[in-house]
């Protein structure tokens, strides 16, 4: 779940996996929570994206098998192998105020393969008029794929923005779709 702990980790570990839709990096503290993480091989990048209570003040890339790494790597390869609800148990830390912290949470709850709209996604998190706030949490996602921000569409059904492209996110939604149960 996504919390509001405020505690700055000195060194995160990263790692970058292959997948269909491009080099997937994760960004985790020594624990293994995940900080960051995207279709990217940029962990600097994926770094700029948190909040400065979480960020890390270094980054070391580790092997596959580091200890932290491992359990998010082995949900995103899951994932991909056809298991959509592998990530939802992977530990995802980002900060912001009470509301977007909420909204986060409450995206994690998103079914894989039942896309929401951003009024229904404002509706789920408890402020039916804040489709705007609801928007801005999805833009605000430094976990990606974890915090599933993918699954949320325009009121029209059209696909909206991503971080990662619209060729991702429609990937994704098609991966789900196929795999969801």
């Amino acid at each position: 779940m996504t919390t509001l702990t405020t505690t700055t980790t000195t060194t995160a570990r990263t790692a970058t996996v292959t997948t269909p839709d491009g080099p997937f990096t994760v960004v985790v503290d020594p624990d293994g929570t995940v900080l960051a993480s995207g279709w990217t091989t940029d962990a600097d990048a994926l770094v700029g994206l948190t909040h400065p209570d979480v960020r890390p003040t270094g980054t070391t890339p580790v092997p596959d098998d580091d200890r932290a790494v491992a359990p998010a790597l082995a949900a995103v390869r899951a994932y991909y192998a056809g298991d959509v609800h592998a990530i939802d148990a992977v530990p995802v830390r980002q900060v912001s105020g009470p509301y977007r912290a909420h909204a986060w949470d409450v995206l994690r709850t998103v079914e894989a393969g039942d896309p929401v709209t951003y009024t229904r996604y404002a509706e789920l998190s408890g402020r039916p008029a804040a489709v705007r706030a609801a928007a801005g949490a999805c833009a605000m996602n430094a976990a990606a794929l974890f915090v599933p921000c993918h699954r949320v569409l325009r009121t029209d059904g059209s696909l909206g923005g991503f971080r990662y492209g619209l060729d991702v996110k429609r990937s994704l939604l098609a991966h789900e779709a196929r795999h969801a149960a």
